[in-house]
């Protein structure tokens, strides 16, 4: 199952008519990691006046999408941090905000603005990756054919993740899956059938948005 998250954990924290907003945001391969996570910021910010939360996770199997406005107006912190986490397209994703309230309120769509945003820069800071299964072969050549071999591998959207140097020249090629037998059709035709395949395992990958 291919789906966008988050690299690691980002923070991020926000003035607002003197209330202090602080974002976290964390990947959660499961239910039981969200809650931990929660759990962990509201023990460390035990005294602030409100910890929201929202997470989703969805790894193909299990699916579950939660919210608390932990004691702000309803509908006003814990929605539209899980929104954000919805429209920026994500899964398996965490988000606490917390705040110090300062003393001025900020009414309904202030709260959702300073909510919305301090979960927005939070996710931004933790960075986004897309995660999707790949799969491999081994091909076995000439080195007359090095260049050829290669430049169709990454021309192809394809990735040499081993190389081995012996008689002949054997490369581990990494694709999406569904894309490796393409590529070998394509390395077969390229090179007149003068290399050996095989075919390996399928594993997953994260890669930079």
């Amino acid at each position: 199952m291919d789906y966008r998250t988050l690299r690691g954990v980002g923070t991020a924290e926000l003035v607002v008519k003197k209330s202090v907003f602080i974002g976290y945001a964390s990947p959660a391969e499961t239910e039981d990691e969200a809650r931990e996570f929660i759990a962990k910021i509201k023990a460390h910010h035990s005294d602030a006046t409100h910890n929201v939360s929202a997470y989703l996770i969805n790894d193909g199997k299990n699916f579950s999408i939660r919210y608390d406005d932990d004691g702000e107006p309803k509908g006003s912190a814990g929605k539209p941090v899980l929104k954000v986490i919805q429209n920026k397209g994500l899964s398996n994703v965490v988000v606490v905000v917390t705040r110090y309230f300062g003393g001025i309120k900020l009414g309904y769509g202030g709260l959702v603005k300073a909510y919305s945003d301090a979960a927005s820069l939070a996710i931004e800071n933790a960075g986004i990756v897309e995660v999707y299964e790949t799969e491999r072969f081994q091909v076995t050549f000439p080195y007359s054919l090095f260049h050829l071999v290669r430049e169709t591998v990454e021309n192809s959207g394809g990735k040499v993740v081993g190389e081995d140097y012996g008689e002949l020249v054997t490369f581990i090629v990494e694709t999406r899956k569904g894309e490796a037998e393409g590529l070998m059709g394509l390395l077969t035709e390229r090179t007149r059938g003068r290399i050996r395949l095989r075919r390996l395992f399928m594993s997953s990958f994260e890669g930079n948005l």
